[in-house]
């Protein structure tokens, strides 16, 4: 036990959500009268009894997390991963003693430094200097402390010219580099960082991503919530995955982050693409199917690697497409690009093509390693989008004689690699 330092027990977090009702066409005076009577009386009662005040006709109890259970010790990074609203946030801010749970208890042994959300911790009136020092005397650091560590804050966050200006001035972007310098170098015994890094540039979220493995290499605990998978992978050990304020899986991180992405890929419609909603585009053009074939025209099934692949495409317009443009993007469990066709590239299509048909994409010996690949695809007419669809369907790959010798990449390689390409070795 003295080395487990954040320790949730049956966790839960409700939230009350107010609901509008449905206003007729027509309401008497005296109903209007009524209903802002009632209004008035519930939120007074609320406000004397110390409730929150809730908007609303109708009130709602919604679960954020529900019996959360789970022991992280010392010197461990955990990346906590789930689909957008599975309570990754929520548990955070338990974890940062921002809000309390409703049931259960969290116990936390350490010092907690915090960046949820762009601005967290800052005093908009005061200067970058003045709140260096102020979360550093939040987190219980004395001055000389603070001081010894100013100079990293300040050459880390690149803000030294702005360092004397009111925080309220700067932009999103130094707001991210100022919080995550302060939270990273004045030595929290647990760091808890949110999604909030994709805000800065590529090169800022590589030198946080560093910074973060030199912390749990210190022996410190970091907490990690982001989608970007590979940044997981690389930095954490052990991953939490949440489904719908529940712990899903626990364990490995590699472990953890397949249970996630396979239940993502069971979550995807592929039998009727034309009715998903979650499309974008203008929407005069609306990709009705898609099928993945081989040469002997078996649909959507796991193909051995090195398989010619067609990519049936059928689309339907209220009238001739001009100038149409399609674009399929093949990517991989962690929503790295691994291929790309596109009928701009090789020139294929006609310039105007009837209001309903079926293209067709033909690849030579499709040289992808064994696993799953998500197919997102757009459809554009004179450089508009029309369509497109994020995750249309996906495709497994699995293992082949790829190259002939009767031998095949473990799994180890494959971690390695996404594509595979024939060779010939010589000794000269």
């Amino acid at each position: 036990m003295s080395d487990i330092v954040i320790k949730a027990e049956k966790l839960g977090k409700k939230y009350i959500i107010g609901h509008q009702a449905e206003r007729r066409g027509y309401t008497a005076l005296r109903d209007v009268l009524m209903h802002n009577t009632r209004t008035m009386w519930n939120k007074t009662k609320d406000l004397i009894t110390g409730k929150p005040i809730i908007q609303g006709d109708s009130i709602e109890e919604v679960s954020a997390l529900k019996n959360v259970n789970f022991e992280i010790p010392r010197g461990e990074a955990v990346g906590i991963i789930g689909r957008n609203g599975a309570g990754k946030s929520t548990l955070l801010k338990i974890l940062s003693r921002i809000t309390e749970p409703s049931t259960g208890r969290v116990t936390i042994r350490g010092r907690v430094a915090s960046l949820l959300e762009v601005g967290t911790g800052f005093h908009p009136e005061l200067s970058g200097r003045e709140n260096i020092y102020l979360n550093g005397t939040i987190l219980g650091m004395t001055r000389k402390e603070i001081r010894s560590k100013f100079d990293e804050i300040v050459e880390f966050a690149e803000v030294k010219r702005y360092l004397d200006t009111p925080v309220k001035r700067y932009s999103s972007g130094m707001y991210v580099r100022l919080g995550f310098a302060v939270a990273a170098h004045l030595e929290p015994e647990i760091l808890v960082v949110d999604e909030v890094l994709a805000v800065g540039d590529v090169q800022f979220q590589k030198k946080c991503l560093g910074k973060m493995g030199d912390v749990a290499r210190e022996g410190r605990t970091v907490l990690f919530v982001s989608h970007n998978m590979a940044a997981v992978e690389n930095l954490c050990r052990t991953g939490i995955v949440l489904e719908k304020g529940e712990i899903g899986f626990k364990g490995r991180v590699t472990e953890a982050l397949k249970f996630y992405l396979n239940s993502v890929a069971e979550m995807i419609d592929t039998s009727n693409i034309g009715t998903r909603p979650d499309r974008r585009g203008e929407g005069q053009v609306r990709i009705t199917d898609i099928k993945i074939k081989d040469q002997e025209k078996n649909e959507n099934i796991p193909f051995p690697a090195g398989t010619k692949l067609f990519f049936e495409i059928d689309y339907k317009s209220g009238e001739n497409v001009k100038n149409p443009r399609v674009i399929i993007g093949l990517y991989d469990l962690m929503n790295v690009g691994v291929a790309r066709f596109d009928t701009e590239i090789t020139g294929d299509l006609i310039s105007v093509l009837p209001s309903s048909g079926r293209i067709t994409c033909s690849t030579e010996s499709a040289p992808l390693a064994p696993g799953r690949y998500f197919i997102n695809i757009a459809f554009l007419s004179n450089g508009v989008i029309q369509d497109y669809l994020v995750g249309a369907v996906y495709i497994d790959i699995i293992g082949s004689d790829y190259f002939n010798t009767g031998k095949f990449f473990n799994e180890s390689d494959l971690k390695l690699t996404k594509i595979l390409i024939k060779h010939e070795w010589s000794v000269s």
